[in-house]
């Protein structure tokens, strides 16, 4: 396991949500998708345009050296505006990302374990998230208790039931 501690998310963390946001997109290696292009996108901007609403709760990776290296968080989203993994009013979508050099070492299982803990202590039935199809990240969450619950022909969105 890699060198890392978890703190919760700031304010103040807006703009490496962004990164991550980006990072997230850009799951693939070689993935080509754009800073610009990510950001300007209504849905994946939804993720991060004015962090940190009330109902938000994250967490951030920190690196040995200080660095952050990652972050998960949620959100709440209206049936009339939702996101990617958008299931129900009340229902926060989990949103994550990881630096590609901190992949594969623990990251992404702790970020996500601690954000699952913080919803359950906030009160929520059930924790939603959206995952492309191909995403290795899929098998994460699987083994984290999430199941899909709707498909598209590019992506799978999942639930966990919190209690």
């Amino acid at each position: 396991m890699a060198d890392f501690t978890i703190r919760p998310a700031l304010p103040a963390d807006g703009a490496f949500l962004a990164d991550m946001v980006v990072e997230a997109a850009n799951w693939r290696a070689g993935a080509t998708r754009p800073r610009p292009a990510v950001l300007t996108d209504p849905v994946h901007s939804a993720y991060i345009s004015g962090w940190q609403r009330p109902a938000d709760r994250g967490v951030v990776a920190i690196g040995h050296d200080g660095t952050p290296v990652g972050a998960a968080w949620y959100r709440l989203f209206g049936a009339d505006r939702p996101a990617y993994g958008f299931v129900a009013t009340g229902v926060p979508e989990l949103i994550i990302g990881v630096k590609p050099m901190w992949r594969a070492q623990g990251v992404g299982r702790a970020l996500l374990r601690e954000l699952t803990a913080a919803a359950r202590a906030e009160g929520f039935a059930r924790l939603a998230l959206s995952v492309e199809h191909g995403n290795f990240a899929l098998e994460l969450y699987r083994s984290e208790g999430f199941g899909v619950v709707a498909s598209t022909p590019t992506r799978d969105t999942m639930v966990r039931a919190l209690r």
